[in-house]
């Protein structure tokens, strides 16, 4: 398998940066790191941030003074040499000179630590971005907890950022073990096929949705529905609960022709060679033959589950 595809070792999984939420506290926190020397600020503009290639892909840090005017802040936590993050969000319209790359395309190439700041980075901006007004009683909030949280003075509301659970899945055949089903969406081209995906309505379990969504978009049910791993993606601010689950009966996979055009078996052979080729992100779907496969960028978690039923079926 090629390498890019290999699982993250335990010791990789364990890297994480110090998110150090008990100095947010501090109200001259924002104040006291901007004018610090050691700070070292992500500036995300949209969802887009500068990276350094060399020998591979990296984050860009700034310093305070490099920010952009009109940026917000918010402390992100420490690194692992104590060094403090900033996160400063502006808008996206204009990029400046530089590789301004969104984490949907740079996302898959970083390695843990800057991948989880990135991830982090561009959640806690958008919530930024739009949670400036309370949602109760409409009133312009203040900003507190070092950019975690918004307080409304006219109602005394404190708001925090929101996270909205959705489950993705894997589905594999029950009669041939070696094929997956995959999906492909009414927005997207007729040969870029993903797992199947939906928010966790209110008052659900996250298997229970599983079962829900598969058999609203591919009519089918399933059972040995399990957890394999989640992901924070902030488009819009969802955190993903990946499952994988087995097909009750094959036949019954069906498009609901609404938000899936169309579903696939595929064999591990065509998984295979689809991974081989890369994830798409650098060509369009028209440009991709009519038989060529396309499946997701390396930055999402449905990449990762197709990658890690096709290590285990080999």
């Amino acid at each position: 398998m090629n390498a890019q595809h290999r699982a993250a070792t335990p010791a990789e999984k364990a890297v994480r940066f110090d998110r150090s939420a008990a100095e947010r506290a501090r109200p001259e926190l924002l104040d006291e790191l901007r004018g610090d020397a050691a700070t070292r600020v992500l500036v995300v503009r949209g969802d887009a941030v500068e990276v350094v290639d060399e020998a591979g892909a990296r984050l860009r840090w700034a310093r305070a003074g490099e920010a952009p005017p009109d940026a917000e802040w918010a402390f992100l936590g420490r690194a692992a040499d104590g060094a403090p993050v900033l996160l400063a969000r502006t808008g996206g319209r204009d990029l400046p000179p530089g590789d301004w790359m969104s984490l949907r395309t740079v996302g898959g190439d970083l390695d843990a630590v800057d991948g989880d700041l990135l991830s982090t980075a561009v959640s806690l901006g958008r919530w930024l971005r739009d949670s400036a007004f309370c949602p109760r009683c409409g009133h312009a909030c203040t900003l507190e907890n070092a950019g975690w949280s918004r307080r409304c003075p006219e109602c005394g509301v404190e708001h925090f950022p929101r996270t909205d659970p959705a489950v993705i899945v894997a589905v594999t055949s029950d009669a041939a073990p070696q094929r997956l089903l995959l999906g492909s969406n009414a927005l997207w081209g007729p040969n870029r096929y993903s797992c199947f995906a939906g928010f966790v309505e209110a008052g659900e379990s996250a298997e229970a949705a599983v079962e829900r969504e598969l058999f609203e978009e591919a009519g089918i049910h399933v059972r040995d529905v399990q957890y394999r791993r989640s992901q924070p993606w902030p488009y819009p601010r969802s955190l993903m609960l990946g499952f994988r689950a087995r097909a009750v009966d094959d036949a019954e996979a069906r498009a609901d022709g609404d938000e899936i055009a169309a579903l696939r078996w595929f064999t591990r052979a065509e998984i295979g060679e689809a991974l081989v080729r890369g994830d798409g992100a650098t060509r369009s779907d028209a440009t991709s033959r009519d038989d060529e496969l396309l499946l997701p960028r390396r930055a999402s978690i449905a990449h990762r589950l197709i990658a890690d039923w096709y290590a285990e079926t080999a």
